[in-house]
């Protein structure tokens, strides 16, 4: 009776025995894996110059009456026109807004209404493609101011430049990328004995556009970061 208690005792440390030898032959194989990759990112930056300017140039008149509005509109928007014109900018460049009209009398009692009843705000807006001949022109927009042109405040700032051409340098980009991510995969693979493989996968990230520096909004730097994942070869050696 002895013998069967400690042979059926056993039967649990046997079980045992089986299961940790299984593990460690199933961690062995993990560990011992060829299966090795390093994962790395690559950076490609390119300056480029904006390709696109467009200049809303806002100003803003008052009259006694809708006709003298009008007409002081008119002699505001042959004004800014024959400015352009004379920047070399043709018509087809040029867009005007319709007028935002307001009646300052509205909401006012009758000793606190204004001499001029209407006011109005007008946008034109310059499209080009002469990015260097619209930046001349907005340093010399002070010379509409001179002739009585009553430019909004933000008619400066309210500038855009933008870059159109992306997916001309698209390739080529993602090409310096590629290069810059194998370069500190091959410095991986140095640094730890080993010799890089093929790719195993590549992750491409957004495009993105922004400018240079705050006081060169018409540079553009364009950024792209790629990460990609490569096979190690070889042995590795730990320190």
């Amino acid at each position: 009776m002895a013998s069967n208690i400690e042979r059926y005792a056993a039967w649990p440390i046997a079980i045992a025995l089986v299961i940790s030898s299984l593990f460690i032959s199933y961690a062995i194989g993990e560990f011992g894996s060829p299966d090795r990759f390093v994962e790395v990112k690559g950076l490609a930056e390119r300056e480029v110059p904006a390709d696109l300017a467009i200049w809303p140039i806002g100003y803003s008149l008052t009259g006694a009456d809708l006709e003298e509005l009008r007409q002081r509109l008119d002699r505001a928007d042959e004004s800014v026109i024959a400015f352009l014109k004379l920047n070399g900018f043709t018509d087809d460049e040029i867009t005007r807004s319709p007028p935002r009209v307001t009646d300052r009398w509205l909401n006012s009692y009758d000793n606190q209404r204004p001499t001029e009843r209407y006011a109005a705000e007008r946008t034109l807006t310059l499209r080009t493609r002469q990015v260097e001949s619209a930046r001349a022109a907005m340093s010399d927009a002070a010379e509409l101011i001179s002739q009585g042109v009553p430019l909004t405040p933000n008619w400066g700032s309210a500038a855009e430049f933008l870059f159109t051409g992306l997916d001309e340098i698209k390739p080529g980009m993602i090409a310096d990328a590629t290069a810059d991510a194998r370069r500190a995969a091959n410095q991986f693979a140095e640094d730890s004995g080993s010799r890089v493989g093929a790719i195993r996968t590549a992750r491409q990230g957004y495009f993105t556009i922004t400018e240079r520096d705050p006081s060169s909004p018409h540079v553009k730097l364009v950024r792209v970061v790629t990460t990609i994942d490569y096979d190690l070869e070889g042995s590795s050696r730990v320190d």
